[in-house]
């Protein structure tokens, strides 16, 4: 596989999509020669607790201690949510990541409240927990420092090794069955890997933390997702190996989402990068999703009959609960 040359290396969109809630359009692109640093940019939110409402999430709160993610990942279904913000969902998204200093203290807060509904916190649903703004920052340790002292069960969902520096944490809060983490990985090839989520972990790294942390007795899945016909769906048995083998007690998988502005971002950094098999990956996404728009979520039936495409499957196990 030889992509052509990434015109914003180190990055995941190639362009700075329009938002929704701008009254005006523009057209200005960043320079490539550009290093395109990343920005942190401080905000104060009230609440940090998300209840979340999805039927296909169960009950639970999401917990974001950060806006946007400088991982890049291409196909994040989250980057719509930093229009909100005032911001585009492709470049901005990674190039500009709001922090909240104070989630510690408000979770804190949150959950001393006599109103507090005690249900799973997840980190995080919007944003990878685990970034590269936690290396400076701290606060999903300082945050599990507070679950950790309120005995409140979390999970953590992440692309980075980085969770590995909070070992003492989890392995304390796995004794009393409080913790479970979950890895994503999309593909086994680092060429791919680069491109398509260019500032996460590598994948040696990413098992080598599933490895280390099922060593120690905390509970690990992991998630191929998502799952891009045409580009990584011939890894999903290789993946799903090497999970076990690391010790990852589940695994499960989701097809690729295009969602409302990341239809625009996807497509155009298919069409840049894998010019050559840009048109069938977009074809067969469209299979998938019943060749509705991909702004919806579309329970379709592959061709032939057989289970329904665009749902996420039960998790397989692959060791002991």
């Amino acid at each position: 596989m030889h992509p052509s040359k990434d015109p914003l290396r180190g990055r995941g969109a190639k362009i700075n999509s329009h938002n929704p809630y701008d009254n005006l359009r523009y057209d200005e692109l960043p320079d490539p020669d550009d290093n395109l640093r990343t920005e942190y940019i401080p905000t104060h939110p009230k609440t940090i607790l998300n209840r979340i409402t999805s039927p296909d999430l169960g009950q639970g709160y999401g917990l974001n201690c950060y806006q946007g993610c400088e991982h890049g990942c291409v196909y994040c279904f989250a980057r719509p949510t930093h229009e909100y913000w005032g911001y585009s969902a492709g470049l901005d998204f990674e190039t500009k990541v709001l922090y909240k200093a104070e989630a510690p203290a408000i979770l804190r807060q949150s959950l001393l409240k006599k109103s507090y509904d005690p249900l799973p916190i997840m980190m995080s649903g919007s944003t990878d927990a685990y970034q590269p703004a936690e290396r400076g920052f701290g606060l999903t340790r300082k945050c599990l420092e507070v679950l950790q002292q309120f005995r409140h069960p979390v999970g953590l969902i992440t692309k980075n090794s980085l969770i590995v520096r909070d070992l003492d944490i989890l392995t304390e809060m796995a004794a009393d069955r409080l913790v479970h983490v979950c890895f994503s990985i999309t593909t086994l090839e680092e060429d791919v890997r680069r491109m398509l989520e260019p500032r996460t972990a590598s994948i040696a790294q990413r098992f080598r933390a599933v490895e280390t942390l099922s060593a120690a007795g905390i509970p690990v899945m992991v998630n191929i997702s998502p799952v891009i016909p045409g580009l990584t769906d011939h890894e999903l048995l290789p993946i799903a190996r090497r999970a076990a083998e690391a010790g990852a007690r589940k695994i499960g998988y989701s097809i690729v989402r295009l969602n409302d502005s990341v239809a625009d971002i996807f497509t155009d950094w298919i069409q840049k990068t894998y010019p050559d098999r840009a048109d069938r990956v977009l074809n067969r996404i469209r299979d998938c999703r019943g060749g509705y728009s991909w702004g919806k979520t579309v329970r379709g039936a592959p061709p032939g009959g057989g289970r329904a495409v665009g749902t996420d499957p039960p998790a397989v196990r692959t060791g002991p609960p």
